[in-house]
């Protein structure tokens, strides 16, 4: 099996709890089948990068937290669609699936489409190590 890369792309309501956000992502990463391997990354749109709740995760889970400017994620093309809250809270329509595809780079893959909490989104996708 090849070596892979898991990203998790997160969105969030401004004062989201990181327990919250922990617990949404592990049970993405579950979904996924990736309960096992740690995550390569954490990543947002940059208007949400200092968000305590996805800071907090991010330094439980022991990954950086990336972020990706809104014109980028704008540009991935994602099976979920677009959200108006989101294009109207942050400036692009997807945030979870886009940015994890984004992070995943060429040829990555979307594993689990957007899931959400009551004040969180996540996303997983693979790409190559």
């Amino acid at each position: 099996m090849p070596v892979v890369s898991v990203y998790v792309g997160v969105g969030a309501r401004r004062g989201v709890p990181g327990a919250e956000v922990l617990e949404l992502i592990e049970q993405t990463l579950a979904e996924a089948g990736a309960a096992g391997p740690q995550p390569s990354a954490l990543v947002t749109v940059e208007a949400k990068a200092s968000e305590p709740g996805l800071l907090e995760a991010a330094a439980r889970l022991g990954v950086p937290l990336r972020s990706y400017g809104a014109d980028a994620l704008s540009q991935v093309a994602v099976p979920a669609g677009s959200s108006a809250a989101a294009l109207a809270s942050v400036g692009t329509p997807a945030v979870a699936e886009a940015a994890a595809l984004l992070a995943a780079g060429p040829g990555g893959v979307l594993a689990v489409g957007k899931r959400k909490s009551a004040r969180a989104t996540c996303a997983v996708a693979y790409g190559p190590a």
